[in-house]
């Protein structure tokens, strides 16, 4: 254990600056702080700090221990938060966010299932395709699919969503099938929010616009039609993998398939050390997983 002795000492000087201001930290002496960095020095055969009348800062030597002193300590507040957790309950209020319809169907029942095992914890589920602002609405958690833009959230990856293009066989007899990304515009292809389907040629991302008769922001509504044999669709597997397995949507196009994308859970930083977020993502990546 002598191992261990100086080494708090030396990432709380490293970090407030001052002797003074790390034994306030720590809730000793600055007596004690100075003589287990002394000791600690002597045991390394190492100058830690340079130290002056008014101001104490890292030496090269110091720099380099306190850096790996700082991951240890790190590993050791996770432990212990993952021990809190495991004898804590989730309590108070939890405000989160997902979209539309993969809220409805995936994420909503999951919640509920949490809040359910959680009976002290208040949920507050607002489902909306809109990106709201975690930080300005004080949103603890939400849910977000596919390519994260650049943000300064955490995110955690949930799951993972695959796009297809499929119709229904009775689409696929009158009209048949597209062998190549360019014969699309042969084809009535029906959209969602966006103008253009996404797909990968040649190991490279590759955006195509298409164009249709229906166009619908709800991914049931295209399957319906598509099932109807109204034209194809590119949907995620989770709207479309179930009529596919059993043979009333064919998929084609399988060689220009897009990578799989990430299901994200995103929380502000300040919300690191939330116990509920973390429990409540662990227990979504499990299920979702």
């Amino acid at each position: 254990m002598s191992n261990w002795e100086g080494v708090c000492e030396c990432a709380a000087v490293a970090e407030t600056g001052s002797f003074t201001a790390a034994a306030k930290q720590l809730g000793t002496s600055v007596a004690n702080v100075s003589r287990q960095i002394s000791a600690l020095e002597i045991r390394l055969g190492a100058k830690l700090f340079h130290r002056t009348t008014r101001k104490v800062s890292l030496t090269e030597e110091g720099r380099t221990y306190y850096q790996h002193c700082r991951q240890i300590l790190d590993s050791l507040e996770e432990a212990e938060r993952a021990i809190t957790d495991l004898q804590s309950k989730p309590t108070g209020k939890l405000k989160m966010t997902a979209p539309v319809a993969y809220g409805e169907r995936y994420i909503a029942p999951l919640v509920n299932q949490f809040a359910q095992i959680h009976t002290e914890l208040e949920v507050d589920l607002r489902l909306t395709n809109q990106q709201l602002d975690l930080v300005d609405d004080g949103i603890d958690l939400a849910i977000r699919l596919g390519v994260l833009e650049n943000t300064r959230l955490v995110a955690k990856r949930l799951a993972s969503r695959t796009l297809y293009v499929c119709g229904s066989v009775a689409y696929m007899d009158r009209s048949g099938q597209p062998h190549s990304l360019s014969e699309l515009n042969n084809h009535n292809c029906l959209l969602g929010t966006l103008d253009y389907w996404r797909f990968n040629e040649a190991g490279k991302p590759l955006s195509i616009k298409v164009k249709g008769s229906l166009r619908c922001n709800s991914g049931p509504v295209l399957v319906d039609a598509a099932l109807k044999g109204l034209g194809l669709v590119q949907l995620p597997g989770y709207y479309v993998g179930a009529h596919i397995n059993n043979g009333e949507l064919v998929t084609v196009l399988d060689p220009y398939r897009p990578e799989s994308e990430g299901i994200w859970a995103l929380y502000p930083p300040n919300r690191q050390r939330s116990s509920k977020v973390r429990m409540l993502i662990d227990f979504l990546r499990e299920r979702l997983g």
